[in-house]
């Protein structure tokens, strides 16, 4: 599902020009609550009430080829949006891939080897990465005749999905700001509510990779909680 084109009501914006810094200080920024938590902005978007709708499995529909036409829509959208604020987001201004106060993803070599990159190069690697799996038939086929394989296709999106989480946790911890200033933030809400509502509806998320570990949380897992307890999203089996 696509949310651009879509003409939402503007919600108060801060003024100033689009900057690569942050104009509080690290003491204030430390004990500041993030934008991206704070009304209005949190509860900016572009539809109303529950996100069960959207994501449900339309009848006669593959359950595999819907994921990965969602997969497809997802990687679009959100590959529009980091290109929106790119500039802002650079070797010097993120030099790790930070998603929270205490958390920076590492990234994982071919060898299995886990390494600090800068949110850039990071981004760059994942976005890089998933193009290929998208173009390769044997991953995501789109000929007729051809299935989906059992066994891979399930493991390869759960972690495509873990690593598109860990984009959007980034750009809401660093740069919630210049999407502000673009006057983006419903259609930023949106995609992203929806993008949470479809992966645990297919699980494709788990709780933890939203909430990250206590001792180093995801910043967006307090937004998830927020639009879970609001009926925003949808409430499976076994949630509360």
């Amino acid at each position: 599902m696509s949310f651009f084109g879509r003409r939402p009501k503007r919600s108060p914006t801060p003024t100033g020009s689009l900057s690569r810094q942050n104009s509080l200080t690290e003491g204030d920024a430390a004990n500041a609550k993030p934008l991206y938590l704070c009304s209005p902005f949190a509860d900016a978007a572009l539809v109303n009430g529950n996100f069960k709708t959207i994501v449900m499995l339309p009848k006669y529909v593959d359950v595999m080829e819907w994921v990965a036409v969602n997969i497809y829509d997802f990687y679009t959208n959100l590959n529009e949006f980091y290109g929106c604020i790119a500039e802002c987001c650079t070797q010097s201004s993120c030099p790790t891939m930070s998603a929270g106060s205490s958390l920076n993803y590492l990234w994982t070599t071919p060898e299995r080897k886990q390494v600090s990159l800068s949110a850039p190069t990071y981004i760059d690697s994942v976005m890089s990465s998933v193009q290929k799996l998208l173009e390769d038939e044997s991953v995501f086929p789109t000929k007729s005749g051809q299935e989906f394989h059992k066994e891979l296709f399930p493991v390869t999106v759960k972690h495509i999905y873990r690593q598109f989480l860990r984009i959007f946790a980034h750009i809401y911890h660093a740069h919630f700001p210049q999407i502000l200033h673009l006057r983006a933030e419903p259609h930023f809400n949106s995609l992203f509510a929806h993008f949470l509502a479809f992966g645990r509806e297919y699980q494709l998320l788990d709780e933890k990779d939203i909430r990250g570990d206590p001792n180093a949380p995801v910043g967006v897992g307090l937004l998830w909680e927020r639009w879970k307890s609001s009926g925003k999203l949808e409430k499976g089996a076994g949630e509360a």
